[in-house]
């Protein structure tokens, strides 16, 4: 297996990074788009951060990984293991997975298909897993998204957002988890996709090549380096990147007991009101993004400025006009922009309401 050049080697594309680093600590958060021209080590962070996430443990001899702590999302074939079985399943721990998805992928290439004819004769069931299957528990990288076929794209995103892959033929059906990072990377010169799939990725990051000198020198000493001794190059980095997995893990434990008030909730509600954003889903993800940028940071309740970061990452795509459209706004001024609509809108009771109702509803809502 050849070596990964390390996550924490990358050098600058800060925003990039955080959006990787987010939808690890919480992969219901959404996926992430990365839009950028070449050589601006897209797929290289990709691969870089999936190479450091975590162990996870699986349902031994589980074709689809199946989380042996969430019984109510396993696969068919674990549930009628489970009810043929007087013990519980047996578990083992496996690497996450890196699955590149094609760009000529098909349909039943990702959701996988049932064999008719076998259930007709037979009266079997057999199901073949697809990518998704492959997938689960791990990162889902998508090259060159843009030119996928958007019916492959909307699956995708569908599965993504269930977090459950189901399959129906003949009245026969199938289903087993499909919760993973989504990770899609194109050049927007090669054409761009459509407004309601984009909306669809959580998160949006517009990247350039770094401008600044001595950036680049250092971008070309380690990749020289890389190439000279992968191994040696890893093994100078290889502090950092247990010290940076370790964070995810701990994030990871931390992210569902991080608390928000009904301030916080008006802040993203007025934020987003004021730039005109369709829909809601921008809120949601703001809200997930906010709590994964707290528990990264070891905290169990969020801020203005975790809001104003997750809204970096949530809002570029979805605003048609304002002031993405004009500039770009810096995460302080965001924050500032969040504290004075709030400062004008939040009544006073609402400062510290506690959001522990909100919080239980929070991911049906999201669905």
């Amino acid at each position: 297996m050849p070596t990964i050049f390390p996550f924490t080697a990358i050098v600058g594309q800060e925003r990039m990074l955080r959006a990787l680093i987010l939808n690890a600590v919480d992969t219901r958060v959404g996926g992430v788009l990365i839009r950028g021209e070449r050589g601006t080590a897209k797929s290289t962070a990709a691969r870089g951060l999936a190479a450091l996430l975590p162990k996870v443990k699986v349902v031994h001899n589980c074709r689809f990984g199946c989380d042996p702590e969430h019984l109510n999302t396993w696969c068919t074939e674990c549930k009628e293991r489970a009810a043929g079985s007087k013990q519980e399943l047996p578990v083992e721990t496996r690497l996450t997975p890196f699955v590149n998805l094609p760009v000529s992928a098909t349909e039943d290439r990702v959701v996988g298909t049932l064999d008719i004819e076998q259930a007709i004769q037979k009266g079997e069931r057999h199901f073949e897993p697809g990518v998704l299957a492959s997938a689960n528990r791990g990162m889902l990288y998508i090259d060159e998204v843009n030119l996928l076929d958007d019916h492959v794209v909307d699956v995708l995103l569908d599965s993504a957002a269930m977090g459950m892959n189901i399959v129906e033929r003949e009245g026969i059906s199938f289903s087993h988890p499909a919760r993973f990072i989504l990770v899609g990377t194109m050049n927007p010169e090669e054409g761009d996709l459509r407004p309601q799939l984009l909306d669809r990725f959580a998160f949006s990051v517009d990247i350039t090549g770094i401008r600044d000198a001595r950036e680049r020198v250092a971008i070309m000493e380690r990749n020289i380096a890389f190439e000279a001794d992968p191994e040696a190059f890893r093994k100078s980095f290889a502090e950092s990147e247990q010290e940076l997995s370790r964070r995810i893990e701990q994030a990871r434990k931390l992210v569902g007991q991080v608390k928000y008030s009904r301030r916080d909730l008006l802040s993203i509600a007025a934020l987003t009101a004021s730039l005109n954003v369709d829909g809601h889903r921008a809120d949601l993800v703001i809200l997930k993004a906010a709590r994964a940028q707290a528990a990264f940071e070891g905290r169990t309740s969020i801020t203005d400025h975790d809001i104003a970061l997750a809204a970096e990452l949530a809002l570029p795509h979805r605003i048609k006009r304002g002031p993405f459209h004009q500039a770009e706004m810096t995460v302080n001024q965001l924050q500032e922009r969040i504290e004075n609509l709030v400062g004008q809108s939040v009544p006073d009771e609402a400062e510290s309401t506690p959001s522990d109702e909100p919080q239980k509803g929070e991911e049906k809502k999201s669905r």
